[in-house]
């Protein structure tokens, strides 16, 4: 396995490479479980929505702090399920992008008869997980299949496919809410659509890594179709993001320590928008990166935000 070019996202000398045999590092590799970021992208606004659901640290219980922990699991299988769909729908245009060629579909380290296996025993296991929660929460689950399975076609029929990502990688948030309350109320619509923007926003920025390999292979992005205009839009799904996760707040009941972290995250997104360099790969790439630390700000605003310190 090679590393491919400068602006690629994969680690070689990542531990999880170090610590297990060569022979696995195909399938490891197809999980992306060296490029830990996507799953803490899916897995944190389940986690909003837990802590919000609960009210924050008073409301969770040591059966609650081992459904976190199931997530956690989950999140990391079915985030690798969908990286293996993914490939399988990509492989041959992954060979024609720079920073994908060298994935083990798309290079030839993997069948397709053996990425098919893969991803259906981490589906396999992603269902036991999913089987613990409520009835709810299953069904949601398993609706969400649907989006996961056709995602990788939306970049071939719309100039929109981050819309169809945010749609997907966020019921999360449903499924969360379902998990700890066996319902989703409605402050959860609020906090689905702030992850939905959210995600328009850091994936435009994530897809101007790509944006001379698309055009040339003739994939639609957000990228593509905002072009200079990019910083603009990423501001404004940025701004749609802040004020949605305010309104949580207000509609929840949230206390001082809310609002303190939500406007650090605020802040956050806002250091984004300004410093981003789009025609950098390499920047575009850590500032998609950083918003693994919003996010964190944003859970910590739903773990704390509901103490009385008055």
């Amino acid at each position: 396995m090679v590393s491919g070019s400068r602006h690629t996202d994969i680690r070689l000398n990542h531990w999880v490479f170090r610590f297990t045999p060569q022979s696995l590092w195909p399938y490891l590799s197809l999980m992306r479980l060296d490029r830990p970021i996507g799953t803490w992208l899916l897995l944190l606004p389940a986690w909003w929505a837990m802590a919000l659901s609960l009210s924050g640290l008073s409301g969770i219980t040591l059966h609650h702090f081992f459904v976190f922990l199931l997530f956690g699991l989950g999140a990391i299988i079915m985030r690798g399920a969908g990286c293996v769909i993914n490939d399988i729908w990509d492989r041959d245009i992954d060979q024609s992008v720079e920073r994908t060629r060298n994935r083990p579909l798309a290079s030839g380290q993997v069948s397709i008869g053996q990425a098919i296996s893969f991803a259906i025993f981490l589906l396999v296991i992603g269902f036991l997980i999913l089987i613990q929660f409520s009835f709810i929460a299953i069904c949601l689950g398993l609706l969400s299949l649907i989006l996961v399975i056709l995602y990788p076609l939306a970049k071939r029929v719309t100039w929109y496919p981050q819309a169809v990502l945010g749609l997907t990688f966020n019921f999360g948030v449903l499924i969360g809410s379902a998990a700890v309350l066996g319902s989703v109320p409605g402050v959860m619509i609020l906090l689905y659509s702030a992850s939905f923007f959210w995600t328009m926003g850091y994936d435009t920025i994530y897809a101007h890594q790509d944006i001379v390999d698309d055009g040339i292979v003739g994939i639609k992005s957000t990228a593509r179709k905002f072009g200079e205009q990019s910083r603009l839009f990423v501001s404004l799904f940025y701004m749609i993001v802040a004020g949605f996760i305010y309104l949580t707040g207000v509609v929840s009941g949230a206390g001082i320590c809310f609002y303190i972290l939500w406007m650090l995250a605020s802040f956050h997104l806002l250091w984004q928008a300004v410093q981003i360099k789009f025609n950098d790969p390499e920047d575009c790439l850590n500032k998609f990166r950083s918003n693994r630390d919003f996010a964190f700000l944003v859970f910590a605003a739903y773990l704390f935000g509901y103490i009385n310190i008055m």
